[in-house]
């Protein structure tokens, strides 16, 4: 089984999706946008942007939990990952978009 794009409606009326990995586990979740089209197309970007390295920015939190965010070619955030443990938690995390990023299917949630 892969991974998925998981596109849903938001509280407030927005749209948004999570990338999800085989194992269920949300990997990447996306910014809100006022339409489901603007979202897709957000999907479209991770796909786009996921398996390319110089696409990631590592930061920590105020706590040195690591995450990442994914970022286009015009340097704009697509998504971030959840906080994790460790470095290494976080380079697994990584991959694991990498790997699902570019041909997962959506489904709606």
């Amino acid at each position: 089984m892969s991974g998925k794009y998981e596109l849903k409606l938001a509280k407030d009326g927005q749209h948004m999706f999570n990338l999800k990995a085989a194992n269920g586990q949300v990997i990447l979740t996306s910014e809100l946008y006022r339409s489901k089209a603007a979202a897709e197309n957000g999907i479209e970007s991770v796909r786009t942007n996921s398996p390319l390295e110089e696409r990631y920015e590592r930061r920590e939190n105020k706590n040195g939990e690591p995450y990442f965010i994914l970022k286009a070619a015009n340097h704009q955030e697509i998504g971030r990952s959840e906080y994790y443990s460790s470095k290494a938690a976080l380079e697994n995390g990584i991959e694991s978009v990498k790997k699902n990023g570019p041909d997962s299917p959506v489904v709606e949630a």
